[in-house]
């Protein structure tokens, strides 16, 4: 792993394959470390011939920590927003921002532009990337995500409660307990899910190795405060794939349905069984879309022996 400035800020990232070979930048979920990008997914990806980039976003991980700045409670930032406050008065961040800063990794890694893909919360940077960012995006695969409409089906409540449980304590035992019962409540079905001796060892891994509770929060406050983007996504012109799992019960797939639905011409693969999470069961699914999908928009050699 190694550590570089962009955007003002260090952010510590991890690269896969040869750095002769076309970007790919993968943007992690809400308080996700780089780290919970499965391995055989990156080399896939790596193999398939693209320079595979995984970075921790702000607040999380190793990148920069934003200490002393506490979010408003997320009914207060809510009500804020619907009163006409301007979020940037009522957050520390956006996700407008961490989009900001995935785009300037680009550049500051030596690229002109990367494939860029997303889940979750990551999936929605990806979005405002393209959105916000559109030189700097070849093509755009949001995961697992959602346009942020108003009118989509919601979470399952089991699911909702299961992303914004706290433990009873500040331990890595107790963050692992929470881990196993938040992935069974919105993971993928038994078939292909994580085991939980697997959860729980990745959990204490990460805990190890970096934990931001307050980091965790003002990415939830970036979610909850970020403008809604659903009426640009017309504007988007790069080649789209949209990914879903059909038993999503965090973010339902009609969520998906609904981006590919905005961005001319994007596609759309919704894979069986597959929750919110990703466990490396799903990585050969998710390979025989992705490799196709980059195979028919690869850069001209010229581009990329420069990314």
């Amino acid at each position: 792993m190694a550590r570089i400035k962009a955007n003002g800020i260090e952010i510590e990232y991890e690269e896969t394959g040869s750095p002769n070979d076309p970007m790919m930048l993968l943007v992690s979920g809400f308080s996700g470390q780089l780290t919970r990008w499965p391995e055989s997914l990156k080399r896939g990806l790596a193999d398939a011939g693209r320079r595979v980039i995984t970075f921790d976003n702000r607040d999380i991980g190793l990148s920069t920590e934003f200490t002393g700045q506490v979010p408003p409670a997320p009914r207060d930032i809510l009500k804020a927003v619907a009163e006409g406050k301007a979020p940037r008065d009522v957050v520390p961040y956006l996700l407008d921002d961490m989009a900001a800063d995935a785009a300037a990794l680009i550049s500051a890694l030596g690229a002109q532009q990367a494939d860029v893909m997303g889940a979750s919360m990551g999936g929605m940077i990806v979005q405002l990337i393209a959105l916000n960012h559109p030189e700097r995006v070849r093509t755009l695969v949001p995961v697992m995500t959602t346009s942020g409409a108003p009118g989509l089906p919601p979470s399952d409540p089991a699911a909702q409660a299961a992303l914004t449980a706290v433990p009873e304590m500040r331990t890595a035992d107790a963050i692992a307990d929470l881990a196993v019962a938040s992935r069974r409540a919105i993971g993928s079905h038994d078939d292909i899910r994580a085991r939980d001796n697997e959860i729980r060892a990745q959990t204490k891994a990460d805990f190890n190795r970096s934990d931001r509770p307050f980091g965790v929060a003002r990415q939830y406050a970036a979610i909850l405060a970020q403008p809604r983007w659903h009426e640009r996504l017309a504007s988007v012109t790069q080649p789209t794939l949209v990914l879903h799992g059909a038993m999503d019960p965090l973010i339902k797939v009609d969520c998906g349905r609904d981006i590919a639905r905005r961005i001319p011409g994007a596609e759309i693969e919704v894979i069986e069984k597959w929750g919110h999470d990703l466990p490396d069961r799903i990585v050969p699914a998710l390979l025989d879309r992705l490799v196709p999908f980059l195979g028919r928009h690869a850069p001209a050699d010229a581009e990329a022996g420069a990314s």
